[in-house]
């Protein structure tokens, strides 16, 4: 792939990710419930996704959802189901005086797994494959491996930019909210259930997606 190639890549990759979604509230939720451990585990569960979506787009999944719009939306309503649970798991959680502490193994591990998850049920991310691989992937030049390995590069380079720096500022306004006093748990329940909030709002998005997808289907 030539530089001009990467270029506009990238430009396009950074519009789609500076976008509001369900890997953003993922990586910012778990950065302020759990710490910056949490919050880079979670991105590193979407980049893993990411690079998951790039292979099964070059192998044709992002045709199949595309021609079956059926599987589409039971896709975007898995999503919203997703996130609706944990933003009610959030809503329900009660902060303590170690919450504070940073993220042990555990918590790390379920939010890369989490991440990946609430990536792979994203078909938007099929289509948009779908759409941008055959512009930037030319068989003709050869190194097709090396072309989709430029591609996953920019991609991952660009989540992390951006999501590791809104990982780090979350993470950083929990440490300044995390005082074991009763003033500070009273911030931290209020921080819970912001963030639950957030993903019930995401979660709503995706079910309007999926409910607006499934009329169309009919109409079609």
């Amino acid at each position: 792939m030539n530089p001009a190639d990467l270029t506009l890549y990238f430009a396009l990759v950074l519009g789609i990710v500076l976008i509001p979604g369900m890997d953003m509230a993922f990586v910012v939720g778990h950065s302020l419930t759990g710490g910056l451990r949490a919050g880079l585990a979670a991105l590193g569960g979407v980049v893993a996704g990411a690079f998951c979506h790039l292979a099964m787009g070059a192998m044709g999944l992002a045709l199949l959802l595309q021609t079956l719009p059926g599987a589409f939306t039971i896709m975007l309503v898995a999503g919203a189901i997703y996130l609706g649970w944990l933003g009610w798991g959030l809503m329900r959680a009660e902060p303590s005086a170690t919450q504070a502490r940073p993220a042990n193994g555990p918590r790390a591990h379920s939010a890369f797994f989490g991440a990946m998850l609430t990536n792979l049920l994203n078909p938007k991310a099929y289509l948009f494959s779908l759409a941008v691989l055959p512009q930037f992937v030319h068989p003709e030049r050869g190194g097709l491996a090396l072309q989709l390995g430029a591609i996953g590069i920019v991609t991952a380079a660009t989540q992390i930019g951006v999501y590791g720096g809104l990982a780090w500022l979350a993470a950083g306004g929990r440490r300044r909210l995390g005082t074991a006093d009763a003033a500070g748990l009273r911030r931290q329940r209020l921080l819970l259930r912001g963030v639950g909030l957030l993903l019930w709002v995401t979660a709503l998005y995706t079910a309007w997606q999926a409910w607006h997808q499934a009329g169309m289907a009919a109409l079609g």
